[in-house]
Parts: C-alpha cells; sequence; structure tokens
C-alpha cells in the first residue's frame, strides 16, 4: 500500500527544505504583488485623496494579520499555516473548512490572475484584450498555456518553483520601487482633487476603498503553507510574513501616492494602465512600456506563487486524512503532484467557459469570489491564535498574553469588517462555496472508519515537536 509519507528528503534523495529566508520573503511579496496593484490607482481615483487613508487602513489590518500568523508559525511551523493552526485550535471540521475554502479561492483567484495576465499583453498585442470570437478562443488558449506553463515549473519540486518566484518578484518590483520613491519628486497636490470626491461620508468611502485595497494584500500567510519545505522554519517564516507585509505595504502606498500625484485624477480614473502612464510622465514612452512589461512579469510570478500553494494546502489537510489521500502523494521532486495537476485542471475548466464576457468583468468576479472565501480562512486561523493561547499557552512561550490576544482580537475585528464591506452578495457566495465542502468531509470521514490507510506518526506529527507530544498529537 502507498504510504503518504512526508519526508525531509524527497525520493530521489534531495533536501526537501529548499527554502530559504529569500524564497520565503519573495513567496510573499510576490503572491501579494500581482496583478491588481497595477489597475488600482485608476479605480481609486473617483475617491480623491482619502483613497491614501484607506490603503492606510488596509496595510494596518493587514499587518495584524502577518502578526498573528508569524507568531502562529513560531509555535506551530507546519504546513498549511491558517489551515494547521485552526484544525489545531478548532478541531477536524474547522480545520477542512479553512483548507477547502482557501484551496478554492487559490484556483479561483488564479484564474483571475490568469485572466489579467492575458488583458496586459494586449497593452503590446491588441488581440489579447479583443472581442471577438476569435480572439476569446486565443486569450482562452494563452491563459492556458500559462497556467500550464507555471503547472510544470511547480511540478519540479518546491525548490523549482521559488527559483521562479524569487527571479519575478525582483523584476517586479522595479518599475513599482522606481515610481513609488522616484515619482514623489514629480507630484502636484493639485491632482489629486478633492479629499473625499466619492459623495459617501468619511466611514463609507474608506469602507469602499478597502474593499477595493484588499485583494492587493491577499497572500500575506503565503510562506506558512509550505511550512515544512522552509529551513529554520520558526525563525524564517515569521521574518519572511513580516519583512514581506511591510516591504509591500509600503510600495503600495507610496506608489499610488506618486501615480495620483501625478497624472490629474479626472484622467487617472480612465487610465487602463496608470503605472505605465505615469512612468511615461516622468521618463517618457519607454518607461511606459517597461512598467506594462513589468505588469506582465508581476502577473506571471504572482500566479507561479499560487500554484505553488494550490498543491500545498490540500497536501496538508490530505496528510491529516480531511482530503482524498491523492492529493498527499508526493513526486519524486517532493511536490504534490496529484493536488498540483488536478487543482489546475479545474482552474482551466472554471475559466475557460467564461471568455464570453469582458476580461474586466471575468476578473472583478473572480477575485470577489476568491478574497472573500480567503477572508474567512484569515477569520479561522486568526480566532485559532484566540483560542490556543488559552488552551496551549506554554507553546507560544509569553509571559502574558495580553499583547498577543488583543492583537488576535483586532485581527478577528478587521476580516469581519472587510467580510461586511465586501457586501452580502460576496459573503454570501463565500460561506456557499465553504459549506460546499461539508459532503466532502462527511466522506472523508466514512472513509477513515472504513478503511486502512497507511500512516505512520512521523507522517501525521509536526517535524519540530518532540516525540511524546507527536504522539499525543494522534
Amino acid at each position: 500500500m502507498t504510504s503518504l509519507a512526508f519526508r525531509r528528503t524527497r525520493a530521489d534523495g534531495g533536501d526537501d527544505r529548499s527554502i530559504g529566508l529569500g524564497i520565503a520573503t519573495t513567496l510573499v511579496i510576490g503572491n501579494m504583488i500581482g496583478s491588481g496593484v497595477f489597475l488600482l490607482p485608476a479605480s481609486l481615483a473617483s475617491f480623491g485623496g482619502i483613497s491614501v487613508v484607506g490603503w492606510l487602513f488596509t496595510a494596518v489590518g493587514a499587518f495584524l494579520l502577518a502578526l498573528v500568523f508569524s507568531r502562529m508559525s513560531r509555535a506551530y511551523p507546519r504546513t498549511g499555516g491558517p489551515y494547521a493552526y485552526s484544525r489545531r485550535a478548532f478541531g477536524d471540521f474547522v480545520g477542512f473548512q479553512t483548507a477547502w475554502g482557501y484551496w478554492l479561492a487559490a484556483w479561483i483567484g488564479n484564474a483571475a490572475i490568469a485572466v489579467a495576465g492575458v488583458s496586459y499583453l494586449g497593452y503590446f498585442w491588441g488581440t489579447a484584450s479583443g472581442t471577438s470570437t476569435s480572439d476569446h478562443v486565443l486569450q482562452a488558449l494563452m491563459a492556458g498555456v500559462m497556467i500550464w506553463v507555471l503547472t510544470l515549473v511547480n511540478l519540479r519540486g518546491v525548490r523549482s518553483g521559488g527559483l521562479v518566484q524569487a527571479v519575478t518578484t525582483v523584476l517586479k518590483l522595479v518599475p513599482l520601487v522606481a515610481l513609488a520613491f522616484v515619482g514623489i519628486f514629480w507630484m502636484d497636490t493639485a491632482n489629486f482633487g478633492g479629499f473625499n470626491t466619492s459623495g459617501d461620508s468619511f466611514a463609507g468611502a474608506v469602507t469602499g476603498v478597502a474593499a477595493l485595497t484588499l485583494w492587493a494584500f491577499i497572500g500575506l500567510e503565503s510562506a506558512t503553507i509550505p511550512a515544512e519545505h522552509v529551513r529554520d522554519p520558526k525563525r524564517n517564516i515569521p521574518r519572511a510574513t513580516l519583512f514581506g507585509t511591510l516591504g509591500t505595504a509600503v510600495v503600495y502606498v507610496l506608489g499610488t501616492v506618486a501615480v495620483m500625484g501625478i497624472i490629474p485624477a479626472e484622467t487617472l480614473a480612465s487610465s487602463s494602465a496608470p503605472f505605465a502612464d505615469a512612468a511615461k510622465e516622468i521618463w517618457g514612452g519607454w518607461a511606459g512600456d517597461a512598467v506594462a512589461l513589468g505588469a506582465i512579469v508581476s502577473t506571471f510570478g504572482c500566479l507561479n506563487g499560487w500554484i505553488l500553494l494550490q498543491g500545498q494546502m490540500p497536501f496538508a489537510a490530505a496528510r491529516d486524512r480531511l482530503f482524498p489521500a491523492g492529493f498527499a502523494r508526493l513526486n519524486k521532486y517532493g511536490a504534490p503532484a496529484f493536488g498540483l495537476v488536478v487543482s489546475s485542471l479545474l482552474m482551466t475548466a472554471f475559466m475557460v467557459p467564461n471568455y464570453n464576457s469582458s476580461l474586466v468583468s471575468k476578473f472583478t468576479d473572480f477575485i470577489l469570489l476568491a478574497t472573500t472565501t480567503t477572508l474567512i480562512a484569515y477569520l479561522y486561523g486568526a480566532a485559532a491564535q484566540l483560542a490556543l493561547l488559552v488552551t496551549d499557552r506554554e507553546t507560544f512561550r509569553v509571559r502574558s498574553i495580553v499583547q498577543p490576544m488583543t492583537v488576535a482580537l483586532l485581527a478577528v475585528a478587521y476580516v469581519l469588517w472587510t467580510i461586511w464591506g465586501a457586501g452580502y452578495r460576496s459573503a454570501t457566495w463565500a460561506m456557499l462555496l465553504t459549506f460546499a465542502g461539508i459532503p466532502v468531509y462527511v466522506w472523508m470521514k466514512w472513509q477513515s472508519t472504513t478503511k486502512h490507510i497507511d500512516l505512520t506518526v512521523h507522517d501525521l506529527a509536526p517535524l519540530d515537536v518532540p516525540d511524546a507530544e507527536r504522539h499525543a498529537l494522534i
């Protein structure tokens, strides 16, 4: 019978702990900086200067979540991130819901990223953003090629996907950092328009901006998902999570402020490539081309990082007998091949039939589903810290639980607020998608009572805890 074992070494004898601090940090940054940020200044132009306040509010909320996940990863450095934490705190059912919802959000969000990647190609090649039937067919083929090339990269193991992530993250940061730190010297405060031009109240405008900017921070937990592939996880995962989130927030806020100060609000609102247009104003036409190319690289790298995670999350749940056994089997490179392939098949099947509508409408629908469903996983993960600080305080090694409790409570409040701000339609669909996994959970529980699965204590328990605790966990 095939073992579902997870080892520190791959089947070919190579070291499976192939992610260091650098690659872990680029995984966090690369999975957050993707397709959305390059369009956000145009979306925020109608709000006026208050959009900066909304950005800061979202950045603070994201950093609270990063603090929660960094502390949890130090206490429980196990593959699965929010799934591993919620399962430990609340048991199998909530753990399953977290893994199920996160996995769905991953490949649905990946469909949105692939769509955006094709749309950015339209800057150089009009067919990639055309509206005819033949254009839609070609767009679907291009998106499919992008998905499957990166799936093949990640089938070569976490190190292979991590190296691609490191290179693309550096390349995507160049235009964003350049505009963020150079563009501020080209700003004209008159271009911002009024402080609040949304026509809504202060609170309403900030909520609207926060709802738009949240997608840009999804992925802050990325280093926690492949935890057992990370070298010195109790040290490197918290650092990667905090450094990545803080660095990304700085680039986001400064970059958006620079673009809004360079381009008049009425022009910015109708721009299809705001960062490229701002670069043209400073350096000329070649700079616009370079930024557009950077957006394509950014999308490619972001999709690569999320494809890595779409295999790791179901792997973690399958190892705990909460997903079908195939998701836990590793190929000779240490990659969860079955999970990667199934996820990419679902992503392709989900995306292709939707190529009869506009690229913008597809992108919007996909990210709303993905973002709100991911928030449910964040909610469970943050709530898990509240519970475990009470029931398992010794593991956290803190003198007082007041500070971590306060951070976790604020993170939970932030997530609940953002779910509410996303609207009842998105929240309803997210809950329905999460609950749709209940039959799978029941089936897996039935299977576990009728079939013997070849799992050992060392296959199931975390790698970095004493033997006595490893046995207690199962």
